[in-house]
């Protein structure tokens, strides 16, 4: 059984549930995010609520786990919840987190989970887990900066309030890991997007589903897909859903493209097929019709390519294309691309058939 020491965590410290953190909780969990990432809370969450949470709280020690207020180190006040589930019987314990929206931004929630991350390796266990919502994106960083590594996706490992299951973004680390920050592969776009006055690429969203997936179901996009099969909706939803979490994951960048002046979204791009030991990945885009012979396509090609070979570790950027695809042709040579070689049979075509595959490639300069 854990010892209910206070534990210090910098400006933040971690100490028992008490009676006075129950109405700044009341308040906390009327937060829309902790509603929607934190099913269990109860909406509307009440004070009666928040003081059962007191008895589970007690349970939790008494299970051997710990359930503890993350609080301001100079002022008492309370900031959030934190708790380590019991161990499971292979030694495996879960840590989870709620933090107030007015403590949100100052690393409250890493120090606290870093904390009691330690104080549990210090009693015995040997792996902490992390779990959070593929789209809790900031909950993920908080993972990665608490020195977790991502293990992958828990499908549908969690209940929603709707009725249906979500899944899960896994972490987890052992006691034997150095515990330093976990940095992504991939760095975020300077100021959330990239735009040079025409068009604008943001990261792809799942407000965006519809979009891609009307985008991605035009037969010339299919066409030139790989495999060229036209994607199930729900398919469509879930990679719009977890595109945040593998950008975090240094996986891929799925971007919208929009028109600059209007916001309308007008195609969609990609780094894909990342290889971080040769610097390399690759890119693909397509457009919506209306929005084709303005030069959109090679304008967010050389914006992700610029960005790509600026400020990642990515050293070659790579496109292919079919050999006859002499739009996309000229798209890659307005944005900078050199035709490289012809890789005969390399993509699958339709009915089982093989096709060629144009390949194309940007490099960081030389010194740069």
């Amino acid at each position: 059984m854990f010892p209910r020491d206070i534990i210090p965590a910098g400006s933040v410290l971690l100490r028992e549930v008490t009676p006075a953190d129950l109405e700044p909780m009341v308040r906390a969990c009327a937060d829309p995010l902790i509603i929607r990432f934190v099913p269990s809370v109860r909406v509307p969450y009440t004070l009666a609520d928040a003081s059962s949470y007191l008895e589970v709280a007690g349970r939790t020690w008494g299970n051997g786990g710990a359930s503890f207020s993350v609080a301001d180190a100079g002022t008492g006040e309370w900031l959030g919840n934190i708790s380590l589930k019991p161990s499971d019987p292979r030694g495996n314990a879960e840590i989870g987190y709620l933090i107030a929206p007015w403590a949100r931004g100052r690393g409250v929630a890493t120090a606290a989970t870093r904390a009691l991350t330690e104080r549990a390796f210090a009693h015995g266990v040997a792996r902490v887990e992390l779990l959070a919502d593929v789209e809790n994106l900031p909950s993920q960083r908080v993972a990665m900066a608490a020195g977790f590594d991502r293990e992958g996706v828990r499908r549908a490992a969690e209940p929603r309030r709707d009725g249906t299951r979500g899944d899960l973004a896994s972490f987890a680390r052992l006691s034997t890991d150095s515990g330093e920050r976990v940095r992504p592969f991939l760095p975020d776009l300077p100021g959330g997007s990239l735009t040079d006055g025409v068009v604008r690429l943001t990261p792809l969203e799942p407000d965006d589903a519809d979009d891609y997936h009307a985008l991605q179901s035009l037969p010339d996009v299919v066409a030139h897909s790989v495999p060229p099969e036209a994607p199930d909706p729900d398919d469509s939803e879930r990679f719009c859903r977890e595109a945040g979490m593998l950008w975090l994951a240094g996986e891929r960048v799925e971007l919208a493209v929009r028109d600059a002046a209007t916001g309308a979204f007008a195609g969609h791009i990609q780094l894909s097929a990342i290889i971080p030991p040769l610097g390399e990945a690759m890119t693909g885009y397509s457009l919506l019709p209306e929005f084709r012979g303005r030069g959109f396509a090679s304008r967010a090609v050389d914006l992700l390519t610029e960005w790509a070979l600026t400020h990642t570790p990515l050293a070659r950027i790579v496109a292919g294309t079919s050999p006859d695809n002499t739009a996309s042709h000229r798209v890659l040579e307005r944005a900078g691309f050199t035709r490289e070689a012809l890789l005969h049979g390399r993509l699958p075509g339709p009915g089982g058939t093989r096709v060629d595959d144009l390949l194309w490639y940007r490099a960081r300069p030389a010194g740069a």
